[in-house]
């Protein structure tokens, strides 16, 4: 019998930076064991470029992302999450909708490489710099026995895996909310 999928939806506010980098991470990382997926709140309607280029030249997926909206993953007919990550201060503390069944939430949220402003090699670094807090805080989640623990301690690590280096804030959504 095959292992169950789980479904991962990464939040930010514009859903061109973070939110698709740690789509690309997990969608490779995460070794057909999890569908992730990623949404903004304001999406800004395209896929910052710098974002495209550090996961090419790490040799992640580039193909088919788009900055969309969170609501297209709280209507009736979109896949059940089990569960949802903010990457972004901003995100985490909007008022999110409600998902169907329920999912695990935390927040991980990182610098906003978008923000950043100088030359390109500045911006790009930025850029490497967050897919590797993404990259960690995905490596540890993708290594939790999720199918033999239970929910309040993956809740707890959750929330821990949030708190790695690179982390902007302690606040936001907690683990199992």
């Amino acid at each position: 019998m095959a292992d169950r999928i789980y479904n991962v939806l990464f939040l930010c506010t514009g859903n061109t930076a973070r939110s698709i980098l740690a789509e690309s991470i997990l969608t490779k990382d995460g070794a057909g064991r999890f569908a992730a997926f990623s949404a903004g709140s304001s999406p800004k309607g395209v896929v910052n470029p710098f974002a495209l280029k550090v996961l090419a030249k790490a040799e992640y997926p580039t193909e088919g992302f788009r900055s969309k909206s969170w609501d297209e993953f709280a209507a009736p007919d979109a896949p059940v999450m089990d569960f949802v990550f903010t990457v972004c201060d901003n995100a985490a503390g909007e008022a999110c909708p409600v998902w169907p069944g329920q999912p695990m939430t935390a927040h991980w949220g990182i610098e906003d490489p978008a923000a950043v402003e100088g030359t390109d090699i500045e911006k790009e670094a930025a850029f490497v710099t967050a897919m590797r807090f993404l990259k960690n805080r995905i490596a540890a989640f993708t290594a939790l026995p999720i199918t033999s623990i239970d929910k309040l301690a993956l809740s707890k690590r959750l929330g821990e895996i949030g708190r790695l280096e690179g982390a902007t804030s302690a606040g936001g959504l907690e683990g199992g909310r």
